[in-house]
């Protein structure tokens, strides 16, 4: 789903510890800017990191301020489904890039997000289910992952879809991911994947010449 990236000019939103920045510039990406708002990640990735041309910065991207035309891929993993305003960023995302740039993220995916209380079902035969209830119930979602209290922001596929295309965005490619047999065979907890998605891949451009 990700261009060409010999030469591009790219923004990482929500970079972590920087494994995407480093993976860019190794296929050839001239300056790659990770932006993040934890200060914890960031100076890990600032100790993986050796390179020059890879800036990492503490940044809000509720508030988030870019160049205008300046990036020629905007890319961001996991990140979007914490952000409560999230047509501003988008806004913020398409004036940033270039004429005909790409913008490629993922986010936990709206059946993966939508249940108030998000966890297997298993019946009497061991079958897994993924409750799928308040789904057109758009908003805060208050998880335990990694820590308690996680604050996540729940939308319908159709919502992200359309903020794309009001703020001007083609769309080029959804995916829907779950894991193939051959992941499976090699990683067997893969398996209860692919009783729903738990990830939604959207990959969109910015028309050429605006």
């Amino acid at each position: 789903m990700l261009p060409e990236m010999e030469g591009l000019n790219i923004v990482d939103l929500g970079c972590g510890y920087g494994w995407f920045c480093r993976d860019a510039r190794q296929k050839g990406a001239k300056q790659v800017l990770g932006l993040d708002i934890s200060e914890r990640m960031l100076n890990k990735a600032r100790e993986m990191t050796s390179d020059t041309a890879i800036i990492y910065r503490n940044e809000d991207l509720e508030q988030l301020k870019l160049p205008e035309a300046t990036y020629d891929l905007v890319y961001s993993s996991l990140t979007l489904h914490y952000i409560e305003d999230l047509s501003t960023l988008l806004k913020t995302i398409y004036q940033s890039l270039t004429s005909g740039g790409h913008v490629v993220v993922s986010v936990e995916h709206p059946i993966y997000t939508a249940s108030k209380h998000p966890r297997w079902l298993v019946d009497e035969e061991g079958q897994k289910s993924w409750p799928v209830n308040s789904y057109q119930t758009e908003g805060r979602r208050i998880t335990n992952w990694l820590t308690e209290g996680i604050i996540k922001q729940h939308r319908m596929i159709g919502t992200y879809l359309n903020l794309l295309i009001e703020h001007g965005f083609l769309i080029k490619h959804v995916e829907e991911w779950g894991p193939t047999l051959h992941q499976i065979a090699e990683n067997p907890s893969l398996k209860e994947e692919s009783e729903r998605p738990m990830i939604l891949l959207v990959a969109a451009q910015k028309h050429a010449n605006k």
